[in-house]
């Protein structure tokens, strides 16, 4: 007999090709209302709308809440969630008169909130003070908005069974037996989940271990019937059955803790029609492994970090910033590609950066007060302390510097590398899954230090880091692709290759006419995946995981972000 594999489809969304990194369930409630009517108190219901091409469209709606200023919502919103996507959002608490639409009274609105998705995981519970009309606060009110994943793969179990005295069905031999295992479903159907193989002529069988998903066996409900048949395997078809039993996957959880996990094979026609008939076998659980597998939404839910740096290329070729055709001139109505490129990323990092502080190099200028060439130099000049306070403090920083530096060579980054890697090493030996680094490298040409630059790449494979490399300006880029593994293993100068796939290169004129957006979403889309990766590779679990979906210790797997 084969193992029966139930397929799950991943999810789908509606808004492009981009991978769903996951879905998120996002549940509301409100506190201190505005009291709006005259006799009773508010009737709430929350609107959630979402922006599209800069308009903003209602996505879903709550239930209304009678007579009520700190309303708990039932409904629950359903979000596809992309990393490296701006997901803006807006909440907006209306207090409902019977059938009236809502908003067609200015007194019925009481607040609105508007945030990014990313802030909501990153917090995973967020509180925010409702506002009305022009920014007026709406009294003490507030709004809370909780987030959980539900992803499509919580992790799989392996199981192993045997049983004991099962009934004789053959005349001439033992019984054949095999052990089928069905979920229940709520609409009161059954799911084959698993069919064990046949152990010929045995009354004691010890079938193979086999294993499962946790979606597959019981819908991630630890609550959830599952129907188990054992029978006689008859090679026409026609088996015989011996006997059934009832179980939950939290029975099968005892296992944990020491204990025997049975149950009697029952064949209720026996049961009915003999007085003394106790059972036709008993089937025992003899061992249950979980494993668990985190996604990249575990790892932000459960506290991780992620660090921005961004490291910009100060090499002549870009230029005299002065002259209007170089690539680092400072056009007061319109930012130059660097500054569209720093400011695409940063800001989808910034929503996972508690304290919005981030870090920003050059290299390949001559710098002040000694004028002599720095491959790795803090554009705020500050060496202690090279942070900039969120990404609009990185591009001043970045406008006061250029009058500052005089622009040289050559185009080294493998210092930069060094650097960022040394400080995410130090985070790597903390050993939690705590923060997580993103380098942004801003480019005009190929870099000249190649041989240096893969060496540190292969170093900084084996950090919790990511390497964005985007190239600025119309250079040939040909040589940069060999940094990007997409089409091969990069490895050192002496041949070690990478530990992990870090590195994405794309050239910025590739994007030139599409919106930020869409350079954002190329660059980010591997780093949900990369940071799985990394931790799933140390062996290190989130911290405080959304869902604790057991208690015996799992066992970390890593997983791709299409869940």
């Amino acid at each position: 007999m084969n193992e029966v594999q139930e397929a799950t489809s991943p999810a789908t969304s509606l808004s492009g090709p981009a991978t769903c990194v996951s879905k998120v369930e996002l549940r509301v409630s409100c506190k201190a209302l505005l009291d709006r009517d005259t006799l009773n108190k508010s009737d709430p219901c929350v609107v959630l709308m979402v922006q599209n091409n800069g308009q903003w469209i209602e996505l879903d709606r709550t239930e209304v809440i009678k007579s009520n200023l700190h309303p708990v919502f039932a409904k629950v919103f359903g979000l596809d969630y992309y990393f490296e996507e701006v997901q803006k959002l807006r909440f907006e608490v209306y207090d409902i008169h019977g059938t009236h639409s809502i908003g067609t009274r200015d007194d019925d609105f009481l607040g609105g909130m508007e945030c990014t998705l990313g802030q909501i995981v990153a917090q995973k519970k967020m509180i925010k003070p409702l506002l009305l009309k022009y920014g007026k606060y709406a009294g003490k009110s507030t709004i809370t908005v909780h987030a959980e994943e539900i992803s499509g793969n919580n992790g799989y179990v392996e199981l192993s069974f045997c049983a004991k005295k099962l009934d004789d069905k053959d005349l001439f031999s033992k019984s054949d037996p095999f052990l089928e295992i069905f979920r229940m479903n709520d609409d009161g159907t059954e799911q084959l989940v698993h069919r064990t193989e046949v152990i010929k002529n045995n009354l004691n069988p010890v079938w193979e271990p086999f294993k499962v998903s946790l979606i597959s066996l019981c819908s991630c409900d630890e609550e959830r019937k599952l129907k188990c048949l054992v029978w006689d395997y008859d090679s026409r078809g026609k088996h015989d059955f011996i006997g059934e039993f009832y179980a939950t996957f939290r029975e099968m959880q005892k296992i944990s803790s020491g204990n025997k996990v049975s149950w009697d094979c029952v064949n209720p026609k026996y049961k009915q029609k003999k007085r003394n008939y106790k059972n036709s076998g008993v089937v025992i659980l003899s061992d249950l492994k979980l494993h668990r597998v985190y996604s990249f939404l575990d790892y932000i839910m459960g506290g991780c970090q992620i660090h921005f740096t961004v490291a910009i290329d100060f090499t002549a070729s870009n230029g005299d910033p002065r002259n209007s055709c170089s690539l680092h001139y400072i056009n007061p109505y319109q930012p130059n590609e660097y500054l569209k490129a720093l400011i695409a990323v940063g800001e989808i990092c910034q929503d996972y950066d508690s304290d919005k502080r981030f870090s920003a190099l050059g290299f390949g200028a001559r710098i002040p007060p000694n004028y002599e060439v720095s491959h790795d130099f803090a554009i705020n000049f500050n060496p202690e302390d090279d942070e900039c306070e969120e990404i609009q403090g990185v591009v001043e920083a970045y406008q006061n510097c250029l009058p500052k530096i005089q622009l040289y060579g050559p185009t080294n980054v493998a210092p930069i590398i060094n650097r960022i890697a040394k400080v995410a090493a130090g985070d790597g030996n903390i050993k939690d899954a705590s923060r997580y680094h993103i380098l942004l490298i801003l480019t005009d040409g190929v870099v000249t230090d190649m041989a240096d630059t893969r060496e540190a790449i292969v170093r900084a494979s084996y950090q919790p880091l990511s390497i964005i490399i985007v190239g600025v300006g119309n250079a040939d880029f040909t040589d940069m692709q060999i940094l990007d593994g997409d089409d091969g293993v990069l490895r050192s100068p002496k041949g070690e290759p990478v530990l992990r796939d870090i590195v994405q290169f794309v050239p910025f004129r590739d994007f030139k006419t599409a919106s930020p957006a869409a350079l954002a979403k190329c660059v980010l889309a591997e780093v949900p995946g990369q940071v799985v990766e990394y931790f799933s590779h140390k062996a290190i679990s989130p911290m405080s995981p959304m869902r604790e979906l057991l208690t015996p210790i799992l066992s970390p797997v890593a997983t791709t972000p299409t869940e």
